[in-house]
């Protein structure tokens, strides 16, 4: 199967040992970060000069404790520094003024300018997205006191270069998932996302590893996890796309999360395809009643009001917790442990659907891929833009049929990850007439409507309303095609 894999995707294809190597597991570089500078640096047996890697990690990648040192070499020593890191675009309104933020080293755009000549050189790349990845090249506008009003020093972007120099074919992306059977496609997803697929004792193992993924490929799409320790939940969410974001545990504030008046900025709900909340089980909210009412609001809507902000976003929302070993069972009420907010019928309703995480074993070297694999970068890439492709829904609402009177949300959970499930599984299909019934049923519509059911289940725990008629699980079904 690697020589198919690299018969057709080429390029887009890099050798991962990650059970051998602990060579970029000491540089804690994400997954897509790190297949990037593989596919730089790789030949084609897979190997690589580890002190040539070392040296361009050490000029483009730098630390957090390494901001002061490039902070200075930029305002002091005069010098054009390039980093390899995450840039966020401003636009004044009020002045017109263009600048930009540098999130990993917390530089602010009211301490940044770019200049017009640079922002026309390179506005196309840099109004992709709300933030981008890219090798930034930095200066310095020295401060001016002969001018009115003065000018203050500001550090100014030089020149821009993309992270993902190459363009992607999603439609070869699609027809080539016709090359492999669902279990070599599903071995493959595993090895791009840096897992082996024969680690795992199954398929139902190996599919609700794959489950993470939905949020990666499906819009506003909300999800919960409860798991044992070390099933790699924060690695999934926090290393895989640059286009996500893990946030850990603490104190979760509305204006970190949504909107923040004071600096008139959007929260990191605003631009990421999905945000996933760590250790939910030790959230704190200032104003959990604020918090509530907007987050209520959003997961049903994918909008929210902020002190007469609108806002409007597509980002999933994902709830990742451990909880004691007796309370995994979706029979009895899950939830004891979690922070009041997560104790809602009404919030919770708003859950699409719900990770077993103690069906995926705890990590060990033998779910370490070791071999040629897609290259991360490249599959968080696609997995984007499958996010915009609404074709896969209609066939949805095509072929599955729901028992009547059926309540509305949980029809919508169960069709939007099955929409998901088709997205990452079977890419390859472009109408109904596509679809393997025996396949689709197995692989995308049973196991959203598992997802869904354990949602529910918690719901009559938490609600005796949810145990009424209108409110029980629908039945779905698929037609004939």
């Amino acid at each position: 199967m690697e020589d198919l894999l690299r018969e057709y995707f080429d390029e887009m294809v890099v050798y991962k040992d990650l059970k051998k190597s602990n060579f970029f597991a000491s540089l804690g570089l994400p997954a897509f970060l790190r297949d990037w500078v593989l596919r730089k640096f790789e030949d084609d047996k897979g190997i690589y000069d580890v002190d040539e890697v070392t040296e361009f990690i050490n000029t483009y990648l730098p630390k957090q404790n390494d901001w002061i040192r490039i902070k200075n070499r930029v305002i002091y020593e005069n010098e054009y520094v390039k980093i390899l890191t995450k840039i966020a675009i401003d636009i004044n309104i009020t002045t017109g003024e263009i600048s930009f933020a540098l999130p990993n080293f917390e530089l602010k755009a009211k301490e940044t300018i770019i200049e017009p000549h640079i922002w026309d050189r390179y506005k196309s790349e840099l109004t992709n997205g709300q933030e981008m990845w890219g090798i930034v090249e930095l200066g310095y506008r020295m401060p001016d006191d002969t001018v009115k009003p003065k000018l203050p020093g500001k550090i100014k972007l030089i020149s821009f270069t993309n992270f993902c120099p190459y363009t992607i074919d999603i439609d070869y992306f699609k027809d080539v998932r016709n090359e492999f059977k669902i279990s070599e496609w599903i071995n493959i997803i595993l090895g791009a996302i840096d897992y082996n697929a024969d680690g795992y004792q199954n398929d139902d193992e190996r599919l609700t590893m794959l489950t993470r993924l939905l949020p990666f490929v499906e819009k506003r799409l909300n999800l919960l996890e409860l798991a044992p320790k070390g099933t790699g939940k924060s690695y999934v969410f926090g290393n895989i796309s640059k286009y996500g974001l893990l946030t850990d545990g603490g104190k979760i504030t509305r204006t970190k999360m949504f909107y923040d008046k004071s600096r008139r900025m959007p929260g990191f709900i605003c631009g990421n395809d999905f945000v996933a909340i760590d250790e939910v089980k030790l959230v704190t909210f200032n104003d959990i009643n604020e918090m509530r009412s907007v987050m209520q609001g959003y997961m049903e809507r994918g909008k929210f009001n902020v002190d007469g902000y609108e806002g409007e976003s597509y980002a999933g929302v994902v709830l990742l917790g451990n909880i004691s070993q007796e309370n995994m069972d979706e029979y009895t009420n899950m939830f004891g442990e979690l922070p009041l907010l997560f104790q809602e019928s009404a919030l919770i309703d708003r859950i699409h659907g719900f990770i077993k995480g103690w069906d995926i074993p705890k990590m060990s070297d033998n779910l370490k891929v070791a071999g040629w694999a897609l290259n991360s970068e490249y599959f968080c890439s696609v997995m984007h833009q499958l996010r915009d492709d609404a074709s896969y829904r209609a066939i949805i609402d095509q072929i599955v049929e729901v028992s009547d009177n059926a309540y509305v949300r949980h029809t919508e959970a169960v069709k939007r990850i099955a929409t998901a499930y088709l997205k990452l599984l079977f890419p390859n299909v472009r109408s109904a007439t596509d679809i393997n019934k025996r396949e689709f049923i197995r692989y995308c519509l049973r196991p959203a409507v598992k997802m869904r059911e354990i949602v529910w289940r918690q719901l009559s725990e938490l609600d005796s309303e949810y145990k009424n008629e209108d409110k029980q699980m629908p039945k779905f079904t698929v037609k004939d095609i």
